[in-house]
């Protein structure tokens, strides 16, 4: 309706007007030369309009005519990309579908019409990887890499596909120069920090390491790497001050502080090692250097005051206690670790040797003895380094497992 209004209007206008021109008088002389032209005014304003529009219709024809092979040219662009998109969308699906073939297929079809996209690049990567041709499948993500508009995703494809094949030198390079392409992507930053730790690079594994990941043995692996010792004192000491209760970082910042003949700093490390976490090698890092057995229980009991149930304090006093002849109060630590449930078999061989003090060899003892050894063979191994990869047992903690090669799976168990 709107438009119907509109056209009655612009028809009373234009008639309006061409009723004016008509009613108009007066004419306009042209002269040339000895030639003179008298022409009406209206209709002069008549041809002055006919004349512009064929004059407009001449240069728009014009204008269309030399146009057209870009248009058609553009037609055939917009056909080829729709069939390609379509084409881009069957391989997507067939890759969802695992169909790797039919995937192939349709991606080098979506190439014959779209060229080398970043998108068909990728595509063809994955479709390649799926198929089991990683020749192929590297040809497409070095494509990628070398675009500027796509370089961070062939650099990803190629640093996937070093770290499957073990290239650990070539991965590094890759993950340094997709670092330069996209600084501080997340995912690139898990996986330098995962390469730093396969080539054993603790210092920027420790750099790299995500606020979940522990802190301490890393650091004390990068102390392990540090030339200069004064760095390798504070690397120590920032795994101990991250978790105290890392028998390793402990030990080690202990050592460093008694070389540096700062016994009491030493000493109260290890105690908070003990408070936090017992473990046997910060009671024998406590006690050496004590020879005495009376004085060796008093410093164990200095060492485990914080930590006194624990069944690792029951078990150090009554060694200790064993070693002064103390075996009533050996005994007594021994029954309540028994009596609480977790002891292990240290604390059932430790009742055998109790056994052999206090009564001797006479059959009452050999009883006891037999009693004890049956209940060791039954309870719980004692706590050793163990790789939790492959379960190899380490005499002490070490950052890769010897075995198999695994970084950061050694803990106390």
């Amino acid at each position: 309706m709107r438009r119907a209004i509109w056209l009655l209007l612009i028809c009373l206008v234009t008639v309006g007007i061409a009723w004016g021109l008509m009613r108009l008088g007066g004419n306009v002389e042209f002269r040339v030369a000895d030639y003179e032209v008298y022409v009406s005014l209206p209709v002069l304003l008549i041809l002055t309009v006919v004349t512009f529009l064929v004059l407009h219709g001449l240069i728009t024809g014009f204008r269309s005519l030399v146009r057209w092979p870009a248009r058609a040219r553009a037609r055939r662009a917009a056909r080829r990309r729709e069939r390609g998109d379509a084409m881009l969308t069957r391989a997507l699906v067939s890759l969802a579908a695992g169909t790797t073939e039919a995937a192939r297929s349709e991606v080098r079809k979506a190439r014959d019409l779209l060229g080398d996209t970043p998108q068909l690049l990728l595509l063809t990567a994955e479709a390649e990887r799926m198929a089991g041709n990683e020749a192929a499948a590297t040809q497409a993500f070095e494509a990628l890499a070398q675009r500027d508009d796509a370089r961070f995703l062939g650099l990803r494809g190629l640093l996937r596909q070093a770290i499957q094949r073990g290239d650990w030198a070539t991965a590094q390079q890759l993950a340094r120069e997709a670092e330069a392409a996209q600084p501080g992507a997340a995912w690139l930053r898990s996986e330098r920090a995962l390469l730093a730790q396969r080539t054993q690079d603790w210092r920027e594994a420790l750099a790299l390491a995500s606020p979940e990941t522990p802190r301490a043995p890393l650091a004390l692996a990068a102390a392990t790497q540090e030339p200069d010792p004064v760095r390798a004192a504070e690397l120590e000491k920032q795994a101990f001050q991250a978790d105290p209760g890392f028998s390793p970082a402990v030990l080690a910042h202990a050592a460093r502080l008694q070389a540096g003949n700062s016994t009491r700093k030493a000493r109260a490390a290890l105690e908070l090692g003990w408070a936090t976490q017992p473990q046997p090698q910060i009671a024998e890092a406590y006690l050496a250097g004590e020879a005495d057995p009376l004085a060796r229980v008093k410093l164990a009991e200095t060492l485990v005051h914080k930590n006194r149930e624990h069944p690792e304090s029951r078990l150090l006093l009554a060694r200790q206690s064993l070693q002064a002849g103390l075996t009533g109060r050996a005994r007594t630590e021994l029954e309540a670790l028994v009596a609480s449930g977790a002891a292990d078999a240290r604390a059932y061989l430790a009742l055998v040797e109790l056994e052999q003090l206090e009564q001797g060899d006479t059959a009452l003892a050999r009883a006891a003895e037999a009693k004890w050894l049956r209940a060791a063979t039954a309870a719980r191994p004692e706590p050793r380094w163990r790789c939790g990869e492959c379960g190899t047992v380490h005499a002490t903690w070490t950052p890769v497992c010897s075995s198999c090669n695994t970084a950061g799976r050694i803990s106390w168990g």
